[in-house]
């Protein structure tokens, strides 16, 4: 709709002018600034606008034009607003599909595959999963990416770690180090590595201070990877298009430590290699290779984000947890040195998350140990309650809640509230024993203010996506479908609608209501119920 005001406004203008919301109601759908053409003409604001109004009277999708100081206020008319009331009952869920020349490359969640997915790791997930699936039918070409950290010594703690623990689990000998992953997934491991490899395997005497059973450290991280995608699975996130290994790429650090040592990015001071990435807003130099020779964990991240670039997306977004926060400057540093553009890095940061239950903390997981488990408040609450909740807030803010909270059936959850507006839709049609292509041809006219209102208000969808992915802010959608089911709950509990003078208007306005609740649920990875 938008489009069209643009254009319709275009021929008087000459370029597409700034469509904006009116501040009030009253004042009509779409407001029109027009001080910057008024300058360019010459004219008084107010004068320009009542010339323009002039000129837009006859356009029969208006059905008022108002001059409103320097603002040219737009209602439009019954006839424009059925056309695109049609359009969203013909193309259902592609309604608000788009075309765009933009590449992007999404890499979100990256958890070491160390353990099962925690509750923070679950807010970056969906809040990652929720851009792609907005962003792709805004029209952007998205690939996202899982970055597997599968080399240094978190992977290898995880083997040792299941090396002892299968030692234990057959009445040997073990000498814990001070470091080691804890909790039961650990010993359920260990149970399927003795399977695997024969209790014979783990009775040899090893050096927990140079473990390096290559064999074992990558059976486990593969079988960590299995539970990661259970977990991601779980959420209804989109399975990732691409899963990269740090550990394959180590074997291009010297081709891109000659890129940086050419550009000038690297000494040599205390036996390490530096990077002088405080020439790029960090706030020290980093070290990129060890006093033995081994590259740093920041290295690995440079070899990754040199892969990335190499494929020539238009834009590159990292979604990150909030305690990387002070890594930004020095991977953009990294990149600068090597010949590319940072500013086509975007990095997200997703905060943690509180969880009560009752009123109380959350407990910990026993099977992970120390945190909370993805797949324990999946089963608890389910994916659907919890993708809601989350995508709420703005993903960089703190975020508590209660899981019993989405639990409730009433107004104060807002997953029920909005999920209650679909199911509500669907069973009208039902009892009338009809479905939304039954009302495609009725024609709307002669619309009351609510029922204009409301069919309007469903109709701004699109311009939620749009803005929602742009500012990377998914909560926009969320919140403007809790909106969309108050002012839908609001006009029903007002009007009657079946056996009324108006039943076939108000329901094709509600068939269109009733699609856009569910495709900006299905956006968000929330499958709208049925019946309640």
């Amino acid at each position: 709709m938008k489009k069209r005001v643009a254009d319709i406004f275009k021929e008087h203008l000459k370029e597409h002018p700034p469509i904006n919301k009116p501040k009030q109601k009253d004042f009509g759908h779409f407001a029109v600034p027009v001080f910057k053409y008024a300058k360019e003409n010459k004219m008084n604001p107010v004068e320009f606008a009542k010339n323009l109004c002039e000129k837009l009277s006859g356009c029969e999708e208006f059905e008022n034009v108002e001059a409103l100081s320097g603002f040219v206020n737009i209602k439009l008319s019954d006839k424009f607003l059925d056309e695109f009331a049609n359009k969203v009952l013909n193309e259902k869920e592609n309604f608000g599909k788009s075309e765009r020349k933009e590449k992007i490359l999404l890499e979100y969640i990256s958890a070491n595959p160390t353990g099962p997915l925690h509750i923070g790791h679950a807010r970056g997930a969906i809040y990652g999963d929720s851009i792609a699936r907005i962003g792709r039918h805004v029209g952007y070409k998205i690939d996202t990416e899982y970055y597997v950290n599968d080399a240094g010594r978190q992977i290898m703690l995880l083997g040792l770690s299941v090396y002892l623990a299968a030692r234990e689990i057959l009445g040997l000998d073990v000498n814990w180090p001070q470091e080691y992953y804890r909790g039961e997934y650990i010993k359920d491991l260990a149970g399927e590595a003795i399977k695997e490899f024969g209790e014979d395997y783990f009775k040899k005497e090893i050096d927990i201070n140079n473990f390096n059973d290559e064999t074992l450290m990558m059976w486990a991280k593969e079988k960590m990877l299995d539970e990661i995608k259970k977990d991601i699975k779980a959420l209804n996130v989109t399975p990732f298009d691409n899963w990269v290994s740090e550990k394959e790429l180590y074997k291009y650090w010297d081709e891109v430590r000659e890129i940086l040592e050419k550009n000038g990015a690297l000494y040599e001071k205390d036996g390490k290699v530096w990077i002088k990435s405080s020439e790029f807003k960090d706030e020290k130099d980093r070290v990129v290779v060890r006093e033995d020779g081994r590259p740093t964990y920041l290295a690995g991240d440079i070899i990754y984000h040199w892969d990335k670039f190499k494929r020539n997306y238009d834009r590159y977004i990292n979604i990150w947890g909030a305690d990387h926060h002070g890594y930004i400057a020095r991977v953009k540093a990294a990149i600068k040195f090597l010949g590319f553009d940072p500013d086509k890095l975007e990095i997200l940061l997703s905060q943690m998350v509180k969880l009560l239950k009752g009123g109380e903390p959350y407990k910990m997981s026993k099977r992970a140990g120390n945190f909370i488990l993805v797949r324990d408040v999946v089963e608890d609450v389910g994916a659907d309650a919890l993708r809601f909740i989350f995508l709420t807030k703005r993903a960089d803010t703190h975020l508590e809640f209660d899981v019993d909270d989405l639990k409730k059936e009433d107004s104060s959850n807002p997953s029920f509230y909005v999920n209650y507006a679909h199911a509500r839709i669907r069973s009208i049609f039902r009892n009338k024993n009809m479905d939304y292509d039954d009302v495609k041809n009725v024609e709307l006219k002669n619309l009351e203010d609510d029922e204009k209102e409301l069919l309007f208000f469903a109709l701004t969808l699109p311009y939620v996506l749009e803005d929602a992915f742009i500012n990377r802010e998914p909560h926009r959608l969320t919140n403007y479908l809790i909106d969309l089911a108050s002012e839908f709950h609001r006009f029903y509990n007002k009007n009657k609608v079946i056996g009324s003078e108006r039943e076939e208007v108000r329901l094709k306005i509600l068939a269109v209501v009733g699609i856009i609740i569910k495709l900006g649920l299905n956006l968000l990875g929330i499958n709208a119920k049925e019946k309640m």
